[in-house]
């Protein structure tokens, strides 16, 4: 049997490259997409102004670690902005691999939108979050699913927000979160609802996955540091790589199957005590 593939969307740094890193060692190739691919190339970032900057981490140097556990990497440039960059990313992968059989949404836009008040907020700048969080993930998935289903194996796997479920304690810019953002993420947490009663009679999995707080490179570079991060109680991103690597290949996960959201840190946390 041909070995299994995991597209990965924002695979570049953070919890898409920990997570393409624990594929590899489970032994998975490896579809990877993201905009930056050598280390240093500058993007847009900011969830209150848009900065141009490079941050740490790149799909090359994500890939050299997979390839230690001797994964096959495809590396693809592309933007959840630009959809068809990526539909074109999941046609190479599909030409190089004949196959896939995970796809994890993991993207999400970082730009301005995310974190204004609604009287404050700019169309173009929902249009972006929504573009980026909601329909780009629904083209990925039109387009790899059907594969799935002829195989009548895989899995599909969404990462959303905490936000997206519970009340902002404050406004945006006085430590809570605006509207867009979260309502983007909701609307993806009502994804998965739908594919599991509409492949009801298949064996695929669909997830939708809460991370809890991770402090990435893109938070540092919007102001966060370890100081702050510490009141949130940070989730490693490997605890959410070793969950979306259970959720798509454990029996167990199944008893899992019909819940709205996967709360990956307390799952962690739980699975781990069991295992010890």
């Amino acid at each position: 049997m041909s070995r299994k593939v995991a597209f990965i969307t924002g695979a570049s740094r953070g919890i898409g490259a920990v997570t393409a890193i624990e594929f590899a060692k489970q032994g998975y190739d490896l579809a990877l997409t993201a905009r930056t691919v050598k280390e240093g190339e500058e993007n847009e970032y900011g969830s209150w102004q848009s900065t141009t900057t490079a941050l740490p981490g790149s799909l090359e140097a994500t890939a050299e670690q997979a390839r230690a556990y001797g994964a096959d990497v495809l590396l693809i440039r592309s933007d959840i902005l630009d959809t068809d960059s990526v539909l074109a990313a999941a046609d190479q992968a599909l030409t190089h691999f004949g196959r896939v059989d995970v796809l994890f949404n993991n993207a999400c836009y970082q730009g301005p939108g995310n974190m204004q008040r609604v009287l404050d907020v700019e169309l173009e700048q929902a249009e972006k979050v929504y573009r980026g969080n909601v329909l780009t993930p629904l083209a990925l998935v039109k387009k790899l699913l059907p594969g799935m289903l002829e195989r009548n194996s895989g899995a599909v796997i969404n990462m959303v927000s905490g936000s997206a479920l519970n009340d902002p304690p404050a406004p945006a810019d006085e430590g809570g979160w605006g509207f867009v953002y979260p309502s983007s993420k909701a609307a993806l947490i009502r994804m998965m609802p739908s594919l599991r009663v509409e492949h009801k009679d298949s064996a695929l999995r669909f997830f939708s996955v809460e991370p809890g707080f991770v402090l990435t490179e893109v938070m540092k570079a919007n102001g966060f540091d370890d100081k702050i991060a510490a009141r949130f109680n940070p989730t490693p991103p490997q605890a959410i790589a070793d969950i979306v690597f259970w959720l798509a290949s454990s029996e167990a996960a199944l008893e899992h199957h019909h819940r709205a959201v996967i709360f990956a840190p307390q799952l962690h946390k739980k699975l781990f005590a069991e295992a010890s």
